[in-house]
């Protein structure tokens, strides 16, 4: 009977000497250094290779009790797609939890307003491990945009704003949290758009113009008026940014041979707006384009200092575009 219980008493002691040596290996920190050691989890990777991956980052000290802890959790079977940094002193337990709730790495990225499509597959190219070659190939698949979202493209809809991103994240993503913003944001504007002469499309056309001009937000709606009063007299829009967007953009000046370009996308040449945006507008310049002021205005020029002169006649604007080019040089610019 002793010798039971002797057996019984060591057995005890050894459940508790086990217990205790295991929740030492899950809850107890242990150092991995001052540097981020990150793991990304891609979409389909299962459990075994997440498991080697943490080990070969050295971020897991037993890789067999975290085995354990996976699996009684369901963790193994429930992993979300991102990158997962760590960084000082962890336990196994932190990593489980981080890995439970989907804590994975983000990052705050800003698109600002006026950028085209090419702009901002530069932007996110340089803040996630984006292809931009792929973005932009994405963002001009015409039958994606359609069948997905019935657009005919994603230039002008990708809306400028700051944006909660992760790493790992698909380019097909980014445009669905982006299109998404837009309609949230422009919810309800083109509601009343049953007398217009345009088309939702054809405003958010209008309306990145608008946003190329505009530097200033109480001058969209004397702009749009410009480009409103010229469409209805079938005048040519004559819009520099237009042309820009032609060429692919330009890191110098406009020449009067760029104006030349045979491109849709050529105002000076072609009646009426162009086939597309040029660029992603924010809101003013979208709510310009669909209430622009009541004037006469059919010209403006930059007067070199972030404004507008506007005049409703050639004759006034020759006039204004003499005054400003005579105030710069008179001021040394």
């Amino acid at each position: 009977m002793k010798s039971v219980k002797q057996f019984f008493g060591f057995l005890l002691v050894l459940v508790i000497v086990a217990g205790a040596y295991i929740a030492y290996k899950i809850y107890i920190p242990y150092n991995i250094g001052t540097e981020i050691r990150s793991v990304t989890i891609n979409e389909n990777d299962s459990f075994p290779v997440v498991l080697k991956n943490l080990n070969q980052a050295g971020i897991l000290k037993s890789d067999y009790i975290f085995k354990i802890m996976a699996i009684f959790s369901g963790v193994d079977k429930k992993l979300s797609p991102g990158r997962y940094d760590f960084v000082g002193r962890i336990s196994l337990y932190d990593v489980l939890r981080k890995l439970k709730n989907k804590d994975i790495a983000t990052l705050m990225v800003t698109i600002p307003e006026g950028l085209s499509v090419y702009k901002i597959a530069g932007l996110v190219a340089a803040r996630l491990d984006i292809d931009s070659a792929e973005f932009v190939a994405r963002a001009f698949d015409t039958a994606f945009a359609e069948n997905q979202y019935n657009i005919g493209g994603f230039e002008g809809y990708l809306f400028p704003e700051t944006y909660r991103l992760w790493y790992g994240i698909k380019t097909d993503q980014i445009f669905d949290i982006l299109l998404t913003e837009f309609r949230h944001k422009s919810s309800g504007l083109f509601d009343s758009l049953q007398d217009s002469h345009y088309s939702a499309r054809e405003l958010l056309v209008l309306a990145s113009i608008i946003e190329a001009e505009a530097r200033a937000d109480d001058e969209k709606p004397l702009i749009s008026s410009v480009y409103h009063n010229r469409l209805k007299r079938k005048m040519k829009l004559q819009a520099d940014p237009t042309v820009i967007y032609a060429l692919g953009g330009l890191d110098r000046p406009l020449l009067y041979k760029d104006l030349e370009v045979d491109s849709p996308y050529n105002t000076y040449k072609h009646e009426g707006l162009p086939p597309g945006p040029i660029n992603s507008p924010g809101l003013a310049s979208i709510k310009a384009a669909i209430n622009p002021a009541e004037t006469n205005y059919l010209y403006f020029v930059a007067d070199g200092n972030g404004r507008h002169i506007f005049s409703r006649t050639l004759v006034e604007h020759n006039r204004a575009k003499r005054k400003i080019k005579l105030d710069l040089k008179m001021s040394g610019q």
